[in-house]
């Protein structure tokens, strides 16, 4: 990638398993429920109350939404007969979408739990989007297919767009109606469509597969994780605007609100790192988890994000051979420790 900033990230003096030594203690909430790992979460915008939300997908199959600042239980979505790989939630949090194992992406109603629509697919569903104004649902999975739903047609079941000619099975999508357009991951391939006339338009070609794809909060960004890297695009040119080199194999990336810094978790790593957006910094690195980092998100406000992991260790608790398994967990962590807020009051 010749074009774009390239910056190669360099770790200040911490505190291993800390934030930087002289800031406040990091002490995160974990949010418990989930029984197997935890693949995928999303954070909602602002509701008109002012609230987010935040839903978290697992190979449990089913699907939890929580309270976005406190990480409270709201519900769990009984329905899918296989793991849950990805989970979407509309920006005024009134649905949700999630992808399963079951061959199969619902469509939920979040005040009374209910699926509204159920969209079948002849293979595993791997990734979903939700267009800003909750219209339009994209998926992509094992087919090798993307496709486009349109939840007020008369028959939102069928797809009013299909693109064909992945070579990959598909794990990332975006869906950004507003330009018509629709990005994927296809390997080691960032494939960019115009959904004008389901054609492909563009394409990145990288050395390492791409293993996410998210927008900045404000959609001006995408931000697309592979191998050791971390890339943000331009999301309506598609042009590289900045690289990072972040010394550890990238599952996942989110971009701070206000663009100041970017969090990320690593596919064989069991901490969350927090990097400086413009001098490319290792800033803070927090240890929590005791597997892989599936996903990481910022919440809207910028005050915590949120991570979610395979956490494959078993805890035992030596009453009547009880074992307690703590696979799949969740945890909340401050951007500002120290500061109050949802839970934290101390």
């Amino acid at each position: 990638m010749s074009n774009g900033i390239t910056r190669s990230a360099s770790r200040k003096s911490i505190d291993s398993g800390s934030n930087v030594a002289s800031g406040p203690k990091q002490v995160p909430l974990t949010c418990t429920g989930h029984t197997r790992p935890v693949v995928d979460l999303h954070f909602s915008g602002f509701t008109q109350n002012g609230d987010f939300f935040l839903i978290s997908g697992c190979k449990d199959s089913i699907p939890i939404l929580r309270r976005g600042d406190t990480g409270d239980w709201v519900g769990n979505f009984q329905g899918h007969k296989g793991a849950v790989w990805a989970s979407r939630l509309s920006k005024d949090a009134s649905i949700s979408v999630t992808g399963s194992a079951d061959f199969t992406a619902k469509v939920w109603n979040n005040v009374q739990g209910t699926v509204l629509v159920t969209l079948q697919h002849q293979h595993v569903v791997r990734a979903v989007d939700i267009s800003d104004d909750a219209r339009y649902v994209l998926t992509g999975g094992y087919e090798k297919k993307l496709r486009v739903f349109d939840l007020q047609s008369p028959n939102p079941e069928t797809p009013i767009r299909v693109m064909e000619g992945c070579q990959d099975e598909i794990k990332s999508v975006l869906l950004d109606s507003a330009h018509g357009l629709v990005f994927n991951g296809d390997g080691k391939e960032l494939k960019v469509w115009d959904l004008r006339d389901s054609k492909q338009v563009s394409s990145r070609v990288f050395d390492h597969d791409v293993t996410s794809l998210k927008f900045s909060w404000d959609k001006s960004k995408i931000i697309c994780t592979g191998g050791k890297k971390v890339y943000f695009y331009n999301s309506v040119t598609a042009a590289l605007e900045y690289e990072f080199d972040v010394k550890v194999d990238v599952s996942n990336a989110s971009l701070h609100p206000d663009g100041s810094r970017f969090v990320i978790g690593g596919s064989s790593d069991l901490w969350a790192r927090v990097y400086d957006f413009h001098s490319g910094q290792e800033t803070e690195v927090y240890k929590g988890h005791h597997g892989p980092i599936h996903c990481v998100s910022y919440s809207p406000d910028g005050q915590l994000y949120a991570t979610g992991s395979e956490d494959g260790t078993v805890r035992c608790v030596y009453t009547a051979l009880l074992f307690l398994r703590l696979i799949g967990l969740k945890r909340l962590w401050q951007t500002y420790p120290g500061t109050k807020y949802g839970l934290w009051q101390g």
